[in-house]
């Protein structure tokens, strides 16, 4: 399934790309048999899934410095810095996707490729 349209008329780069929109896509395309079937789809689905993980994790953890007195300003600036991140992170991998280039994120690109059980990206 390389290059060709799959039998719903999404390409596998498609897919890759779909898969940062939002948390959700990325479940579909692991669940769905014929998605999951590639290898690519699988790499860059687990690695939106992890992207998405890390993204909560620093917005929960950036609530909690909030509550701190006397740092909660310092979440004034952090805050909308780390939504920015995550928010142009995420395009900038939906466009790599897109265009059928995987690039593998420090360490959660690693944890991907082994949920996604290839060699490489």
């Amino acid at each position: 399934m390389s290059e060709q349209t799959m039998q719903t008329g999404l390409s596998e780069n498609a897919a890759a790309g779909l898969a940062y929109i939002t948390i959700i896509p990325a479940i579909v395309f692991l669940a769905v048999p014929l998605y999951s079937q590639s290898q690519k789809i699988r790499f860059h689905a687990w690695q939106a899934i992890f992207l998405h993980i890390g993204w909560i994790i620093t917005m929960m953890g950036l609530g909690v410095l909030g509550m701190v007195p006397g740092i909660n300003l310092l979440d004034l600036v952090l805050f909308p810095l780390a939504m920015l991140a995550f928010l142009s992170l995420m395009i900038v991998m939906l466009v790599k996707g897109f265009n059928g280039k995987s690039v593998k994120l420090p360490i959660i690109g690693e944890l991907a490729q082994k949920q996604a059980g290839g060699t490489g990206a």
